[in-house]
């Protein structure tokens, strides 16, 4: 079903549904982020946390708890937790990435400075961890802490990879796995953690987190090359502008003739781009499908997704959350 025939995304029924957790959930976030000795911090945290962010992660543990009948209260705790690891990853990607718009807005980098965001992205990550001691649960504290690294751990690869033409699918996976799909399967993982499940159950939820995850971030970097600014908020290119390896490209490269591959080398390795430059990567991707290969596993990765959730109890959560795996691919059709 494309969007225009979906009166209702997913995520907004998911949002509706768990409203007044996710409200509570708003809330400690606002508490959290308060500092009594540096008013920057709130300020700095403000302007990304209610920038109108889907909060597609917390929502996924709020949901996954609801799902498995947990019936505490930890679930907030780990769903902003969840939140505020995502935001401490975004401030530091912007400083990396010296990006200037975020969300269709200015980053924090370039409305304060690089030193704020750097050092509020620190602070929010010290705030998750204390968040996450509060649920007194060891295993919580592995899959987040252990996902918190993994983060990392993706973003220094992509900084080596991503300007490197032997990066091939197998290194460009484990970035996509380490910057966006641990996220999404730590968030998923601990709400059955929290409510108690079995270890299969547990097991369904995380492989739903992994293929969510590894989906929703090969849609982004297809729409990369054929989105739409005004509902993105990114410009069409940028990740071609800013040098960035990703799939479509990976693919083209991978079929390259010397005089394409000699052309990638010089945009994308050596940084020499020219006026005219974009349309040829867009006719070389063309040229060789990638767009639509590119598509084809997204595609496969949110029907992974929707196969692990059919592995979970009936429920009305269960429906939404595979409904949520089609509406992550829908964008690109």
């Amino acid at each position: 079903m494309g969007l225009d025939q979906a009166s209702t995304k997913p995520h907004e029924e998911l949002a509706r549904h768990l409203s007044g957790r996710l409200e509570a959930v708003n809330t400690l976030i606002r508490e959290r982020m308060a500092s009594r000795h540096a008013p920057r911090i709130p300020e700095v945290t403000a302007h990304l946390v209610e920038a109108g962010g889907k909060r597609l992660r917390p929502m996924l543990t709020l949901a996954t708890a609801d799902l498995c009948g947990y019936d505490g209260d930890f679930d907030v705790n780990l769903a902003a937790t969840v939140e505020f690891i995502h935001t401490a990853t975004l401030l530091h990607d912007d400083v990396v990435d010296e990006s200037e718009q975020r969300r269709g807005r200015p980053t924090a980098n370039l409305l304060w400075d690089n030193k704020s965001s750097v050092l509020v992205g620190d602070y929010l990550f010290a705030r998750a961890f204390q968040l996450m001691v509060e649920t007194g649960s060891l295993r919580v504290l592995d899959i987040l802490s252990n996902a918190a690294a993994t983060i990392a751990e993706g973003e220094v690869l992509q900084l080596s990879a991503a300007r490197d033409l032997k990066t091939d699918e197998d290194i460009y996976l484990q970035i996509v796995r380490g910057k966006t799909a641990a996220l999404f399967s730590a968030a998923t993982e601990v709400g059955g953690v929290i409510s108690g499940s079995d270890e299969e159950r547990i097991t369904a939820l995380y492989d739903y987190g992994d293929a969510l995850g590894i989906a929703f971030q090969i849609a982004d970097d297809l729409l990369d090359y054929q989105g739409d600014a005004k509902a993105t908020g990114k410009n069409v290119g940028d990740d071609f502008r800013e040098r960035k390896l990703t799939l479509p490209v990976i693919k083209a490269v991978a079929d390259a003739t010397d005089e394409e591959r000699a052309f990638w080398k010089r945009t994308i390795e050596k940084g020499d781009q020219r006026e005219g430059d974009l349309e040829e990567a867009m006719a070389i991707l063309n040229r060789h499908e990638a767009l639509e290969r590119t598509r084809d596993d997204a595609m496969a990765w949110a029907n992974r997704a929707k196969e692990a959730m059919g592995k979970l109890p009936e429920h009305e959560v269960r429906r939404m959350l595979i409904e949520l795996a089609d509406y992550v691919v829908a964008r690109l059709t």
